[in-house]
């Protein structure tokens, strides 16, 4: 296992999720949990959706091992982006003149005149999709040769962009502030563009596509069969990688027939539930794929569980203190980030139950990722998306249940019983023997002797900082 590739990739992840916090802050204070910080949340949920589809490893685990296996890599890389990349601006002009139905669509609970003051702000940030496509479609090239630095660390700049509109705009009024950050949105995009095109240069990945363009007449035929046996793996694999995603969207529809900030409320605890998901989980993943990918095409299955092994224990014991410490200390947590300006108590008291209930997912999404890239670098595509789809019926049913009884809590907690499903049926599987082969060990009994005192030691320093915080 390349444990330094994968602190690398972790540490860069940091860097974007903690500037992403320190966004997050500016924006609570600025617009607290509001009307119009809920318009914002709505108009970026699309373009954020396909963010987090596309960057956290659904495009690239359907790309990777068809590349890995072409025989006219420039070619054929060089065709993938031109189709997606025209698709893309196709529909993200549909949005910007006709933005009022998509609106609709990720608002039903909402009135007229709110979506028709949120729809402007949906078809601006829309734009960032087709810029954040681009990004990871370089991205992909950049793993193949086992650079992840700049991907992980480049969700950075869209940060620092946001930050600096909402500094610069932050006494403004809310709709100025609210339209600020879109448009902040398509600048940190180009951002990230340019930062992959410097990094395709110096890997000399650049020549590669250019070779693809002036190539693609003479390998046309060739390359039929290859692109077609992407496009059969590209869907379910973008269904078997989103569910997380998918589940988040669809809470955000049902958060808007609840009480107003619901949506914010959902999008700041997700927030600080995706920063140990990202910095463990998807960077261990998107470290190993490219490995388990070529092994697995070598037939050396041995050394591509080898690594399976090592990763499972490393996220066990990082996730799983991540998930006691996210339960357990919520409300500091979520007062110290966010709790200020317009941010107020009874918001952080919100929040806080809804972080707690998202935490309970946390081992079992972290633990899919990982399981789930010996499906898709075996081109099991088609079984992960059925994966996907239980997982996907079991969060909906279950966040159309709760969400009355528990409001926004009750659709985090159907997240995570999406999560637990997910893991279940992707370890049955790759094989629920090779699953008890790994718990059947030591370390089994090292974890939990870990995990006890680490639980009291949350508990009592929860108590403690409460108690000064209050």
């Amino acid at each position: 296992m390349k444990l330094r590739s994968i602190f690398t990739n972790s540490f860069g992840i940091l860097i974007s999720r903690v500037t992403g916090l320190g966004r997050d802050v500016l924006m609570a204070s600025a617009l607290g949990a509001s009307v119009w910080s809920d318009m914002f949340f709505v108009a970026f949920k699309l373009p954020n959706l396909f963010r987090r589809i596309f960057a956290e490893g659904a495009f690239t685990q359907a790309f990777m091992p068809s590349f890995v296996a072409s025989r006219h890599k420039g070619v054929f890389a060089t065709a993938i982006l031109l189709r997606f990349l025209l698709f893309l601006i196709a529909v993200s002009l549909c949005i910007t003149f006709f933005p009022e139905p998509i609106t609709k669509l990720l608002a039903w609970g909402w009135d007229g005149k709110q979506i028709a003051q949120t729809a402007p702000m949906t078809a601006i940030n829309f734009w960032y999709l087709d810029l954040i496509f681009i990004v990871t479609f370089f991205a992909t090239l950049l793993q193949y040769r086992e650079h992840f630095a700049t991907t992980a660390m480049s969700t950075a700049l869209l940060n620092i962009s946001m930050i600096s509109a909402l500094w610069f705009y932050m006494k403004e009024d809310p709709k100025t502030v609210a339209y600020a950050v879109s448009f902040a949105v398509l600048v940190g995009g180009v951002l990230q563009v340019a930062a992959h095109l410097i990094a395709l240069h110096r890997f000399k990945l650049d020549g590669l596509l250019l070779g693809g363009w002036r190539h693609r007449n003479d390998t046309k035929r060739d390359i039929t069969e290859e692109t077609r046996h992407f496009q059969s793996l590209f869907l379910p694999g973008i269904l078997g990688n989103s569910t997380p995603q998918i589940s988040a969207f669809v809470d955000t529809i049902l958060a808007t027939f609840l009480m107003t900030g619901s949506v914010s409320f959902l999008f700041y605890a997700n927030r600080v539930f995706q920063l140990p998901l990202a910095i463990i989980a998807i960077a261990t993943a998107t470290v190993l794929f490219p490995a388990v990918s070529k092994a697995l095409k070598n037939g050396d299955e041995t050394k591509a569980y080898e690594n399976l092994n090592q990763a499972f224990w490393l996220l066990a014991f990082l996730l799983g203190a991540a998930m006691l410490g996210g339960m357990l200390l919520a409300e500091p947590i979520v007062w110290l980030l966010f709790e200020r300006g317009k941010f107020t108590q009874a918001e952080t008291l919100h929040t806080v139950t809804v972080l707690q209930m998202y935490m309970i997912g946390l081992l079992p999404f972290g633990l899919a990722k990982l399981f789930s890239l010996f499906l898709y670098a075996s081109h099991r595509h088609r079984k992960a998306a059925k994966i996907a789809v239980y997982s996907l019926i079991a969060s909906v049913t279950s966040s159309l249940i709760l969400m009355h009884p528990l409001g926004a809590a009750g659709l985090a907690l159907a997240g995570s019983i999406g999560g637990w499903v997910l893991f279940v049926f992707t370890v049955k599987e790759v094989g629920t023997q090779r699953f008890l082969s790994i718990v059947r060990s030591r370390r089994s009994f090292y974890f939990i002797a870990v995990m006890i005192p680490l639980a009291l030691l949350f508990y009592f320093l929860n108590g403690w900082l409460v108690g000064l915080i209050r």
